[in-house]
């Protein structure tokens, strides 16, 4: 009876130390880095990497997130990276008969005189969601020739 106790408790101990382990995906997770460019605000940069803006200012000691700087190196703690589309293998619009399919669905190639609202309108989405797919934030930055995928689309 002693050995059977003796054992059950080896074998919960085992077990418990296997699946303390293993790692999560949260501890999986490391730091990603980036460069502040001209124009962007921590805000920015926590929405465009899924974290909060107070997140990045504690790990990169700043104590007032308003004042960032262009090339500046930020450490975004954390950050898991989201499975991103293949790149399309066309060298520029037009070079392929028709677009290559990708995860989002479609891609469409800005021209001039386009819109985000006008291109999510016509491709029947939100434009925020369109922005979001593209990794866009301030929605009149956009340029002719840009390849944007089109959430949801269908062929």
């Amino acid at each position: 009876m002693r050995k059977v106790l003796v054992l059950s408790l080896v074998a919960v101990f085992v077990l418990l130390l296997l699946t303390a382990a293993t790692p999560s995906t949260a501890s999986a997770a490391g730091p990603a880095y980036y460069v502040v460019r001209h124009g962007d605000t921590l805000d920015a940069i926590a929405w465009r990497y899924g974290t909060s803006s107070w997140s990045i200012a504690k790990a990169n000691g700043i104590w007032n997130p308003n004042l960032i700087y262009a090339g500046q190196l930020l450490v975004i703690p954390g950050y898991v990276p989201y499975p991103h589309p293949a790149p399309n293998p066309c060298p520029w619009p037009g070079a392929c008969p028709r677009p290559v399919p990708q995860p989002y669905g479609c891609s469409y190639v800005v021209r001039y005189g386009d819109t985000m609202h006008a291109i999510a309108w016509r491709h029947h989405i939100d434009v925020w969601t369109l922005a979001r797919a593209n990794g866009i934030y301030n929605l009149n930055w956009i340029y002719a020739g840009q390849w944007l995928r089109i959430p949801g689309c269908r062929w």
